[in-house]
């Protein structure tokens, strides 16, 4: 392996490890003993949650191919788990709100332990329910356990400030040291122990199951709007008009929308830009190597969110534009050095310096994921938060499902620029939202359980 990589992954260590370590009151919330308690809770919960999802990703593709499927029918699969999740997604949202988000975070377990399961068959079909299930679980993952968090957060009367310190500290761990540990154990029972390329699901089945006994042990149920009164397609009407009647909700679905759109088609595209002449290259290390960008991202966002003068929807305004610029960087490198056509023996200069690029916009994602989720938390209404969460999804996974499908149509310089052009009209998003939210409060739209229900159309 060229010593570049471990000069990378060296820097990105240390940079956390320092970011870490240095940190003064300043950077630091003073917390209760009881929060703490509750919010250790959460990370051990989410991170093991978290680790049966990494576990499976780095395995999912090869073990398709090893049951001697190509590229065309695993494209169908991903494409099947990317539609089941935005079919399947805001249904699941709105029965977490109505039925309950403890038993929806049972349900993840339950929904991904089963497609876990289905990866022991070679059969087509098969496979084929293990997606869709798998799209399902996704979309629990991503909605309920952060709505769960939100709402027990909020009906123990805890500090608003201190859910800020409880989402960098999830994606520290759980999109960062989670990923790496995970991507390590996998590789550990796949390459080390010869166990096949099975194994990783079954461990993460494993890993889900403990995480399941853990909510089922000691957490509370909690609800968006447990009436009777309100059924399936009504509750989607509800977020609907919630989206469509404040401006705030709608910029911050557009904005994630965008932003995760750029973030799931660069996962297409880096190993593609950094092997232009399919040169091999340490995909499992530049891997960890971007875990590491993103933990420093997360890092760097506990500390802009400890500083109560500062606003989230200032600063995410400089992080778009610096992970548009970031993602810029194939496009001009290809234009002022011509790219060669022959295999180079190690890494070229031009893909050493996109690769520093990537983990500037790994570092970006980190700071994003936190802010994303205090400015969810601040704007979603309580009674349809896991709805609406997952009406955020839906273009997105209508997207991925377009380049999935036509990924090799268009060249990597095209694709690069629609993300990094997407990321700066995010920036632009995000410039109006500040600017709205700045408004009196008496402006400001106001929740949905303070409306009038015989005026307001909002409760159907």
């Amino acid at each position: 392996m060229e010593i570049f990589f471990y000069l990378v992954f060296g820097v990105m260590a240390a940079i956390v490890a320092a970011l870490e370590l240095s940190k003064t009151n300043k950077d630091r919330i003073n917390t209760s003993s009881s929060f703490n308690s509750f919010k250790n809770n959460y990370l051990v919960v989410f991170s093991i949650m978290m680790a049966g999802d990494w576990l499976q990703g780095p395995y999912v593709y090869y073990l398709y191919s090893t049951y001697g499927f190509g590229k065309g029918d695993i494209g169908q699969l991903f494409i099947a788990g990317f539609g089941s999740s935005m079919l399947f997604g805001t249904i699941v949202g709105s029965l977490a709100d109505k039925q309950g988000r403890k038993r929806a975070c049972v349900t993840y377990c339950i929904v991904y332990i089963l497609s876990c399961i289905t990866k022991h068959s070679p059969q087509y079909r098969v496979l084929m329910v293990g997606r869709i299930l798998g799209g399902i679980a996704t979309s629990l993952l991503f909605s309920a356990f952060e709505s769960w968090l939100i709402a027990e957060h909020n009906k123990r009367n805890f500090d608003q400030q201190w859910l800020s310190l409880t989402f960098s500290k999830a994606v520290f761990l759980g999109n960062g040291l989670v990923a790496i540990l995970s991507g390590l154990f996998g590789n550990l029972l796949v390459d080390t122990f010869s166990f096949g390329p099975v194994a990783p699901f079954d461990a993460a089945a494993c890993i889900l199951a403990i995480g399941m006994a853990i909510i089922l042990s000691t957490w509370s149920e909690n609800y968006g709007d447990p009436s009777d009164s309100k059924d399936l397609l009504t509750q989607f009407k509800v977020a609907a008009i919630a989206i469509a009647s404040d401006e705030k909700i709608a910029l911050l679905g557009a904005i994630q929308s965008l932003f995760e759109a750029s973030m799931y088609t660069f996962v297409f595209l880096w190993t593609p830009a950094l092997s232009p002449n399919d040169e091999e290259i340490p995909h499992g290390f530049v891997f960890a190597t971007f875990m590491l960008a993103s933990m420093l991202g997360s890092s760097l966002a506990a500390r802009l969110m400890a500083r109560s003068s500062l606003r989230v929807e200032n600063y995410m305004q400089i992080v778009f534009l610096v992970s548009a610029a970031s993602l810029l960087l194939p496009i001009t490198t290809s234009v002022l050095v011509t790219p060669s056509k022959v295999k180079e023996e190690g890494l070229s200069l031009t893909c050493s310096i996109q690769l520093l690029g990537f983990c500037v916009f790994e570092a970006c994602v980190g700071i994003f994921w936190p802010s994303i989720m205090k400015m969810r938390s601040q704007y979603i209404p309580e009674e349809a938060r896991s709805t609406i969460m997952n009406f955020f999804r839906v273009p997105l996974n209508i997207f991925v499902c377009i380049v999935l499908y036509n990924v090799d149509a268009f060249p990597i310089t095209i694709m690069f620029g629609m993300c990094s052009i997407f990321l700066f009209v995010a920036s632009i998003l995000q410039r109006r939202l500040m600017v709205i939210s700045e408004k009196p409060k008496g402006e400001e739209w106001s929740p949905m359980k303070d409306r009038n229900s015989e005026v307001d159309p909002l409760t159907l």
